[in-house]
């Protein structure tokens, strides 16, 4: 844990003004109290599933969010200039448009009816819902990457590093305790586990257990590019233009894409998006918030899991 107070100590000391942090919490709050007042999500942008609409709403949700705190960050480190670099600008919108494009695509809805002759639609559907980023995320990324940042070490930290493996492994260990309380309450056991029984294995010929571990590592891939996206991209590959004012406007955005989760969740992604965030900052990696994200997930769905079959 050394490492991280220091990582963490080194970024405040670097990034932290209290008029700032007070005002990122307080547009956070506005953000996150007014989707579950009105259910922004849920209740208005997935109405509007399969049509173009869809992600040009999601894409307005991030800007805003993401925007808005580069704003708040900018008053506070005038020096810095961010808004006019131009290549703020079109890392940040390639990046943000990209990922409401892949929150806004629906396609693979068709796709699961067609497969087997929509036998298998369920699972069909939540598996393709969770890879489809292959080719709507992760290849335009790479794209880009090839294009305007070839001349970067790596592709956005997705290159392993095996320094702070102790320190990921004491993060997950402390979550067992947190994510155990959590699974108590209703709306985590509404939520969780992500897999339903399906029949799939029926229609397949083979046993549950294997439909159920092809979801849940297609589950476990969709926070790939979920890492590559917000720490890699919008961190790491900023990190030359805003320094450490990559952080806050990541993490307020990050918080916008749990909204349709329990609202707990959401604000716990908060914290976790700020920690996550100078981790890739300070290591210019995203293997320590991908096994750290992978190993949360599935403690939740493990711990889901035993509170409905014990």
């Amino acid at each position: 844990m050394r490492a991280l107070i220091r990582y963490i100590r080194d970024h405040i000391k670097a990034d932290f003004r209290a008029g700032l942090y007070a005002l990122t919490a307080l547009f956070a709050a506005l953000l996150i109290g007014l989707n579950y007042t009105i259910n922004i999500e849920r209740g208005f942008i997935d109405s509007f599933r399969g049509s173009w609409l869809r992600p040009v709403l999601y894409f307005a949700l991030y800007a805003t969010a993401y925007y808005g705190t580069a704003l708040i960050w900018n008053h506070f480190h005038p020096q810095q200039r961010i808004l006019q670099k131009r290549r703020f600008w079109l890392h940040s919108l390639f990046g943000l448009g990209v990922y409401s494009f892949y929150a806004g695509f629906y396609a693979y809805n068709e796709w699961s009816r067609q497969l087997f002759d929509g036998q298998i639609y369920y699972f069909a559907y939540k598996c393709l819902s969770n890879t489809h980023s292959v080719v709507t995320l992760v290849l335009p990324l790479y794209l880009y990457y090839r294009i305007r940042d070839r001349d970067s070490p790596d592709f956005y930290g997705i290159t392993p590093k095996r320094d702070g493996l102790q320190l990921y492994a004491t993060m997950l260990l402390i979550m067992i305790p947190i994510v155990t309380i959590a699974s108590f309450q209703a709306d985590f056991l509404s939520y969780y586990p992500s897999y339903k029984d399906s029949n799939a294995d029926e229609v397949l010929g083979v046993p549950q257990w294997v439909t159920a571990l092809v979801y849940e590592l297609c589950y476990g891939w969709d926070f790939i590019p979920t890492e590559l996206l917000f720490r890699g991209f919008l961190v790491i590959g900023l990190q030359r233009v805003m320094g450490t004012g990559t952080v806050l406007p990541m993490m307020v955005t990050y918080a916008c894409i749990h909204f349709g989760k329990p609202m707990g969740e959401t604000i716990s992604s908060l914290f976790g998006g700020y920690l996550l965030g100078i981790l890739a900052l300070y290591t210019r990696s995203i293997w320590g918030g991908l096994l750290i994200h992978l190993g949360i997930a599935w403690l939740m769905d493990s711990a889901a899991f035993l509170q409905k079959v014990l």
